[in-house]
């Protein structure tokens, strides 16, 4: 099994430092994965903030919880590499992922901003399909999470 890409954006009716300052907060991630999941800071990180972490040092475990609940995977997160107000990229493991990439990057346009999402990820399960069946799946979800935040960028504007 290899490595699954995909790549997803959404325009939102914010400057990029004020979509920054929203996307790399845990209120922020949280609120764009709620109802269906939410992500807990690793123990030990206190007061976490994407811009204020050691590039390249493990995080620990961020648990996600199943409607905010139900702890069912963990993120052994890792931010390598930052560009702040415009760039992150996540190398990590999962309890459920041999490998997980997130890189998200923001590109100014006026005052809109783009964000891009761009996924990689290989699971450890070794069953036939199932990259495919979770690509659909995270593509959904990324969806969502684009949807809430164009969404609170649409309240915060009116």
């Amino acid at each position: 099994m290899g490595l699954t890409t995909f790549e997803c954006e959404v325009v939102v009716s914010a400057s990029a430092d004020e979509v920054w300052a929203r996307v790399v907060t845990p209120e922020g991630i949280n609120n764009e994965m709620r109802p269906w999941m939410t992500m807990s800071i690793p123990l030990g990180a206190g007061e976490l903030s994407i811009d204020t972490i050691r590039v390249g040092e493990p995080l620990g475990r961020a648990w996600l919880r199943l409607f905010g609940v139900i702890p069912f995977d963990y993120d052994a997160l890792t931010i390598v590499e930052l560009d702040p107000g415009r760039r992150f990229y996540e190398q990590s493991t999962m309890m459920s992922m041999r490998r997980w990439e997130h890189e998200r990057t923001l590109f100014a346009l006026g005052e809109h901003t783009r964000v891009r999402d761009r996924i990689s990820f290989e699971p450890r399960l070794p069953i036939p399909g199932i990259a495919p069946l979770l690509r659909r799946i995270l593509q959904a979800f990324f969806g969502h999470r684009h949807r809430k935040l164009h969404a609170h960028f649409e309240r915060v504007v009116e």
